[in-house]
């Protein structure tokens, strides 16, 4: 256990910021299955659309990197093109 005033208070912080970013995390997961999942193409656009804005604001708010959102972003555009 820490010692430091500021060591107890950075565990503190940090066990909430992960916790927050867990749950973040998991928005993501079920977005991106969302549009996995979806019956047709216009519904996976349309979830898409939603699972683009979410990546944003997690890069935004820095709970993932910007590159991992792009590759994210591409994949699953890719996955909605080649729907019919």
């Amino acid at each position: 256990m820490a010692n430091h005033k500021s060591a107890i208070k950075r565990i503190k912080k940090s066990n909430s910021e992960n916790s927050i970013n867990r749950i973040y995390l998991s928005k993501m997961k079920s977005a991106i299955k969302s549009v996995k999942t979806a019956k047709n193409k216009e519904e996976a656009e349309k979830f898409f659309r939603n699972t683009s804005s979410l990546f944003d604001k997690l890069v935004s708010k820095k709970v993932i990197h910007k590159n991992k959102a792009a590759n994210k972003k591409s994949k699953l555009a890719k996955l909605v093109n080649s729907m019919s």
